[in-house]
């Protein structure tokens, strides 16, 4: 099931789009493509997966809620005329709050998987291309002696018209950027459209969680 928030949550985003970083008068700049990285899910496991909704916070059947931050992640898919995308799909993956991925390939992370973590999670957009996910903020976890892979979620874009379209999304902040190979191999003067503010919840939602904006433009 979807997210009966998504109305709620969402309600000040045509306002927030007005003022959205990075659109000019000539447009939107298309959103830097990343690498997928190795632990995007198997088809074998998606395909066993029974909750494939928005909210990564539990997963159908438990009664536990995942651990770490609260964070909702919400945008808009859109051209670079700053039109919506209706119908495009919309995937997240990412670490659980202990920088653990479920994923056969994470093997030597010695760190605990989230049972009640849903990992992965999908979205549908509508006419006015916007997209709404529950999940957590990810934790960082070691990629070599000395070196940290900052915090990021996983996107990835599908839609007829624009095939597929795969980038990251980063936080304002994080220490591990500067030496994060991926996030670097983005020119610098582009890096700001991969990155997010956590913002204070307004009264929709837990006033523990918060609020991230990432749009993503395609081309």
């Amino acid at each position: 099931m979807f997210l009966i928030l998504v109305g709620l949550t969402v309600s000040g985003y045509a306002e927030d789009m007005q003022r959205a970083a990075g659109q000019t008068a000539e447009g939107c700049p298309a959103t830097p493509p990343q690498t997928e990285g190795p632990y995007y899910p198997p088809k074998a496991q998606m395909d066993a997966q029974l909750d494939q909704d928005n909210d990564l916070t539990q997963v159908k059947g438990q009664a536990g809620k995942a651990t770490g931050q609260i964070l909702y992640v919400m945008g808009q898919i859109r051209d670079t005329r700053c039109r919506p995308i209706e119908g495009a799909i919309v995937e997240i993956w990412q670490a659980s709050d202990t920088g653990r991925y479920r994923h056969p390939r994470d093997t030597q992370n010695p760190a605990p998987l989230d049972p009640q973590f849903q990992y992965w999670g999908k979205y549908v957009t509508g006419k006015d291309g916007r997209y709404l996910f529950k999940t957590i903020k990810p934790g960082a976890y070691p990629i070599g002696p000395g070196t940290m892979r900052p915090s990021h979620i996983h996107f990835k874009v599908a839609h007829p018209e624009y095939g597929e379209f795969i980038t990251q999304m980063y936080f304002v902040g994080d220490p591990y950027q500067d030496r994060d190979p991926i996030f670097k191999d983005v020119p610098p003067a582009e890096r700001n459209r991969l990155l997010v503010t956590m913002e204070q919840p307004g009264a929709d939602y837990e006033p523990q969680a918060r609020v991230a904006r990432f749009d993503v433009t395609l081309k």
